[in-house]
């Protein structure tokens, strides 16, 4: 196989992959499928795709797409990971994995027998940020990771989010706190504790049965003395929004920044600190997709209605490579189901620890790889 022939599955967020799988040399978006016929049919023709689906099931019959990248909501991620494994395509699924236990097994259990590459396309390990932090630490220059925490803060009480948001426990969409702090050191989660804190708008509640505004966990990882902290909000908690990260070495620690612009903060003996400024990641790129990374750049004039480019810190390009070369190399993804499960049940078992008054619970062994 010298390209992948790509179709792409819901064209809100996933319309801003459509030119980067354009311009990837190793790709062709071949198919877009979306349930709204005549936003289907706008998306299509901006973009010049022959071939549309508003039937999932349908597609998947077609023998010209060797992999789908589903972008669907929340609640259908899983089902539709597990169709297209059924249905011998490679899947990239944005986050996260799946609502329970039994979907992710699963899907870990499809990617084994199928042999096929499943990507949960998680962007908090491939932002610039993290990239940058990365190189320090593989370098040596942070010595030995002490502690790590993550959070992911964001306010949803506003109208005009899908209904199936409102309410969500917290840890249910936990991948982009959770994620750094397992990569950063290798290692899957291997226990959680958590505590629900305050109290969200009754009418929420009901929806899940969830009542806490925010819910922070502990963490343990296998095979590691290094303990990390995660916490999480969407409703009721006023807070600018923030996927953080902070890492404490014995050499030099990296904290997030605090207000948004301000860059983060390297600290260095015993009481040094400046600021960093992160460089762009488009070096680490083939370069017809490299300036998809950068920074504050729209690289797509004609369709930026579309895509607003160097999403979610110049990770989209990242992860798009990292899927393809996976697929041509005959290899798992970097996030692969075991991984995208251990990320995905850590919060999902946090929020059932914090419902149980923050009892400490262990994950489940496929997980752990």
């Amino acid at each position: 196989m010298d390209k992948v022939r790509v179709a792409i599955v819901g064209l809100g967020f996933g319309a801003e992959f459509i030119p980067i799988f354009q311009k990837y040399n190793k790709t062709e978006c071949v198919a877009v499928c979306r349930r709204d016929e005549s936003k289907l049919n706008e998306c299509a023709d901006l973009f010049g795709i022959e071939k549309r689906y508003t039937d999932f099931d349908a597609m998947l019959e077609d023998d010209e797409i060797d992999a789908v990248h589903i972008n669907s909501d929340l609640k259908s991620h899983a089902s539709m990971t597990i169709a297209a494994l059924k249905a011998e395509k490679h899947v990239a699924s944005t986050v996260t994995m799946g609502m329970s236990a039994a979907e992710c097994e699963e899907i870990v259990d499809l990617e084994e027998q199928t042999g096929k590459v499943y990507m949960m396309m998680e962007t908090a390990v491939y932002t610039r940020e993290y990239l940058y932090f990365k190189k320090l630490y593989d370098d040596g220059e942070i010595g030995r990771l002490q502690f790590v925490r993550g959070a992911h803060q964001q306010n949803m009480s506003l109208p005009g989010w899908p209904d199936y948001w409102y309410g969500l426990p917290p840890m249910y969409y936990p991948t982009h706190a959770v994620s750094p702090l397992s990569d950063i050191l290798g290692k899957p989660v291997q226990t959680v504790r958590c505590l629900g804190s305050g109290r969200i708008n009754e009418e929420y509640i009901k929806k899940y049965n969830s009542p806490f505004a925010v819910e922070s966990a502990l963490l343990t990882f296998k095979d590691s003395d290094v303990a990390g902290e995660i916490s999480r909000s969407l409703f009721d908690t006023i807070r600018q929004y923030k996927e953080s990260f902070d890492f404490y070495g014995t050499k030099k620690s990296f904290e997030w920044e605090q207000c948004a612009g301000e860059n983060p903060v390297i600290h260095s003996g015993f009481e040094d600190a400046e600021r960093a400024a992160v460089p762009d990641s488009d070096y680490m790129l083939p370069a017809e997709i490299a300036p998809f990374s950068l920074e504050n750049q729209i690289v797509d004039e004609e369709h930026v209605s579309f895509v607003q480019g160097s999403g979610h810190g110049g990770s989209h390009p990242h992860m798009v490579h990292e899927f393809i070369s996976a697929i041509l190399e005959n290899r798992k993804a970097h996030v692969s189901a075991k991984v995208a499960a251990n990320w995905t049940l850590a919060g999902i078992i946090a929020h059932e620890s914090a419902m149980r008054g923050g009892e400490a619970m262990g994950m489940p062994q496929f997980t752990q790889y």
